[in-house]
């Protein structure tokens, strides 16, 4: 039986779609010294479907955040996971020539990807023809949370305060950043100001439509500060438009960094069904203007007998 064709726009995304996944694609990258491997997922019906670039936390991969990138792509997504040489599965050692520029590396992983997003489109048997390339979002959890503010517009101040160069990438419209870290200089903490100097991040450029998530027991060693040092990426930048406060979350925001994680300090399931649903309206509605989602999200979020957490907006 065939399958009609629906448009991702007009699609109903109450009901997931059976979803195909086609994990370690080769993308040459001579420059990085290890090429880059990535997985592409999709659901397996829909046309004009959007794409969402994801960067991982450190020491994850490809394979990593299946509850999110699973749901993304159930619910119309294209999802991309580049996995990046900070990776566990690459095996770098501490004194890797690479590992002061790991930041950067990550940066050019995504925008390779979205180079080669043809390449990847024909990598997944059936997908060809049905991707909407004019609609890319990119979303990161923690480090990959950094790398993702740099590809909407945040940057690293140097040693000398000076802002440093614009990563941005023009081709992707939205965002969302998971667990992000906050403005660094004096909010770092010793260790990450002497070992993570890419940290030091300022959001004054950050003008590309945002979704900023933290949990508000997310105690960091990389800051002096408290939880709120991850809600700066909404409060400090210009194109941060909602912020979502997971009330008792923790730094893996219930388990979004896979099924069988162990690292995760804050297990709850509905913790993380919290996340999916609030981060896929809020794409769903910032990429096609006047769809109710994330307006019914967010009134269906209030309506909770037990609130799992608060959204506000600028």
């Amino acid at each position: 039986m065939a399958l009609a064709a629906r448009s991702y726009k007009d699609a109903n995304m109450s009901a997931p779609s059976p979803v195909a996944s086609v994990r370690s694609i080769v993308l040459p990258a001579p420059e990085r010294g290890d090429d880059l491997q990535v997985r592409i997922s999709a659901p397996v019906v829909g046309v004009d479907l959007p794409v969402i670039v994801f960067s991982h936390g450190f020491g994850s991969s490809m394979d990593g955040y299946l509850p999110l990138t699973d749901y993304w792509a159930a619910h119309g997504f294209v999802v991309i996971q580049p996995t990046h040489l900070d990776s566990r599965r690459m095996g770098l050692s501490e004194d890797d020539p690479r590992r002061p520029s790991i930041w950067r590396f990550r940066v050019d992983d995504v925008k390779r990807a979205l180079d080669n997003l043809d390449v990847l489109e024909r990598s997944l048997p059936g997908l060809a023809g049905r991707v909407d390339h004019s609609r890319v979002a990119a979303a990161g959890h923690s480090f990959g949370g950094q790398t993702t503010g740099m590809l909407l517009g945040a940057q690293m101040v140097g040693s000398e305060g000076q802002e440093e160069q614009d990563m941005s990438d023009p081709r992707i419209s939205v965002g969302v950043l998971l667990a992000a870290g906050g403005l660094g200089g004096k909010d770092l903490s010793a260790f990450a100001a002497e070992h993570l100097p890419y940290l030091n991040s300022c959001f004054s450029e950050l003008k590309t439509p945002t979704l900023v998530v933290a949990g508000d027991n997310d105690h960091s060693p990389l800051t002096v500060r408290g939880p709120d040092w991850f809600y700066d990426p909404y409060y400090l930048s210009p194109g941060a438009k909602a912020l979502l406060t997971l009330f008792g979350g923790e730094h893996m925001l219930g388990g979004i960094s896979g099924y069988t994680v162990t690292e995760t300090t804050d297990e709850n399931p509905e913790r993380v069904a919290l996340v999916q649903r609030m981060t896929w309206a809020f794409l769903r509605s910032t990429f096609y203007s006047g769809d109710p989602a994330w307006r019914d999200a967010c009134d269906a979020l209030m309506e909770q007998p037990n609130l799992l957490g608060q959204v506000v907006c600028k």
